[in-house]
């Protein structure tokens, strides 16, 4: 069967099993958006090449699949570039096509040319660039191979406008052995004698913590995660890449650690004597200032890349493949365990004496915003998944809602890209129509990306967006306010300029704001009852509200900053 580049790479996509991608098109890539009239494949027209990227990320974290976006040469894959770099730092399947100018011309300095497979070569698993139509069956298999297998990711085809065009005889690889990829083997077998040494020192310890990072959940590890922290009775902290991955209602979850992580959480890591990290790469915002960081605490890495040990912390015991394999391993051949009395006791002091806290909300406003996390939180159906985007709302978003399932929490963690949260949403949503949908937004993302919202009315995908409007670029300002002396350089932002009720309007959204108490639960209480068009809610919150506790950057765990109505006793 003849078909062109173009025709062969929507077969592939289908033949992948794609049902969505988000895109937008352009002259190089123009020659593949045609045969997508006649495919079984939804394109969803973004407005911005950055939307589609983040769209495709906030599809994949949603429902663990991997997420397609298509966008044109120059500008085009240019404006998706972040969205790559925010899937590379956050192990995020993703496959990124995109248009080039035609092969003769590369190099040329030609019209929308730009060396994409040379700007994202650090920043992906892989990148292709297309030389002949034969090759875009193989191509397009090995993005997808590649960026759902090991530590996902992101890939990028890259597809000249000639290949494109050109024809070629239909084929399919039969299998991994046809894609090419030498050296490329994500399959581990497991150290027997490694697994056998982890045994050991959890057998020894009176003090662990489960430190469960994003790798637990790209491994789909919760079951055995939920079964081995019940029978060995560890405490568990999750971090911001792993909210979901065990039930923040379960009475061994300690809550998220790191620099706005909860002090029980932040403490028993530093306190512990060992530490069994679980697809978790020891980010800075987790371990302060790292020469002080769990200084008597040993170390088992479980990570399915081998680059990740011995990175930033030494580990006595590196465990190399996926969290699932490993977690299992370690219980069958755990046979002695302990109830750890005297350190739950400690434990459970802590979270009594430092809980989350924040000032009470006054009646007549200005509203806080942790209060506004937890109304909608409170009214939300169970399985509600939440997006955010970065800044003080991103971790209030993190701290007040209860997170009891996978899939459930989709954020930017290791690039914190502003803008994230409304698009994140919107990919989530497409993924799983079957659930509510809130983005959890700042002012000052949602003015980078609020485009996007007409995406969402016109392909009539329903998210519900709460926008904490305190004026300020609001974590900028706290550290301005912290160690800047309250010299607020260039973090104002207005409260009225966008009118968001009449800016949510224009783009066939519905618009509502609350300023008091009795506004904030009315319109929680009316977003949620409306299900057909998008909803945004403007929440006027206080400008003066941090985010507690906090780690000082530079400075290590034991100076965590709890409300300031909790200190004095802080140790």
């Amino acid at each position: 069967m003849e078909l062109t580049g173009a025709q062969a790479l929507i077969k592939s996509l289908e033949q992948e099993g794609v049902e969505t991608v988000f895109g937008l098109p352009g002259g190089a890539i123009l020659p593949v958006y045609d045969p997508l009239i006649d495919s079984t494949i939804r394109h969803i027209l973004v407005r911005h090449e950055q939307g589609a990227g983040h769209m495709a990320e906030g599809y994949a974290l949603a429902t663990g699949r991997a997420g397609v976006a298509i966008v044109t040469s120059g500008p085009g894959a240019t404006n998706i570039v972040t969205p790559i770099a925010n899937a590379h730092m956050d192990s995020t399947p993703l496959v990124v096509i995109t248009g080039q100018v035609p092969t003769g011309s590369i190099g040329s300095d030609a019209f929308q040319e730009c060396d994409i497979t040379g700007i994202t070569s650090g920043i992906t698993k892989h990148n292709f660039l297309v030389k002949s139509a034969a090759e875009l069956p193989r191509a397009i298999a090995a993005a997808f191979h590649l960026a759902t297998t090991g530590r996902p990711g992101p890939v990028l085809v890259d597809v000249p406008k000639d290949v494109s065009q050109s024809k070629m005889e239909w084929w399919w690889p039969s299998g991994i052995e046809d894609l090419d990829l030498p050296g490329y083997h994500p399959d581990v077998e497991l150290d027997d004698d490694a697994v056998a040494a982890a045994i050991a020192l959890i057998e020894v310890a009176q003090r662990p913590v489960l430190y469960v990072g994003g790798g637990t959940l790209k491994s789909r590890a919760s079951k055995e995660l939920l079964a081995f922290a019940e029978r060995t009775n560890m405490p568990v902290v999750t971090t911001l890449m792993a909210r979901g991955a065990f039930p923040d209602s379960h009475p061994q979850h300690l809550g998220m650690p790191g620099m706005h992580g909860f002090y029980t959480a932040v403490t028993a890591m530093q306190k512990s004597d060992l530490l069994i990290s679980l697809g978790a790469r020891f980010d800075d915002r987790v371990t302060g200032r790292l020469d002080g960081f769990a200084p008597d605490a040993k170390i088992i890495h479980v990570d399915i890349d081998r680059a990740e040990f011995n990175k930033v912390r030494r580990a006595d015991v590196a465990l190399h493949g996926q969290v699932a394999a490993i977690i299992s391993a370690l219980d069958a051949g755990l046979k002695k365990t302990s109830k750890y009395e005297s350190w739950w006791r400690q434990l459970r002091d802590w979270q009594a004496s430092y809980p989350l806290a924040y000032d009470e909300p006054v009646a007549d406003g200005p509203l806080r915003p942790q209060a506004v996390v937890e109304a909608i939180a409170q009214r939300a159906e169970p399985g509600t998944i939440v997006a955010a985007g970065v800044g003080q709302h991103q971790m209030w978003a993190a701290q007040h809602w209860r997170y009891e399932e996978p899939g459930t929490w989709i954020n930017s963690g290791g690039a914190g890209t502003m803008g994230f949260g409304v698009p994140a949403a919107i990919g989530a949503k497409v993924g799983r129509p079957d659930r509510t949908v809130w983005a959890i937004d700042g002012d000052g993302c949602f003015q980078m990306t609020a485009q996007e919202l007409v995406t969402a009315r016109s392909e009539g995908i329903p998210i519900k967006v709460a926008i904490l409007n305190n004026a300020y670029l609001g974590m900028v300002r706290q550290w301005q306010e912290m160690f800047y002396d309250e010299r607020y350089s260039e973090v104002y932002l207005s409260p009225d300029l966008p009118d968001y009720v009449k800016w949510a309007e224009a783009m066939g959204c519905v618009g509502l704001r609350a300023t008091n108490l009795d506004e904030m639960k009315r319109v929680i209480d009316e977003a949620n009852s409306i299900n057909d068009v998008p909803v945004v809610i403007d929440f006027r919150t206080d400008a003066t509200e941090k985010v507690f506790p906090m780690v000082p950057s530079g400075e290590t765990n034991d100076a965590i900053m709890v409300h300031p109505s909790q200190r004095g006793g802080a140790s």
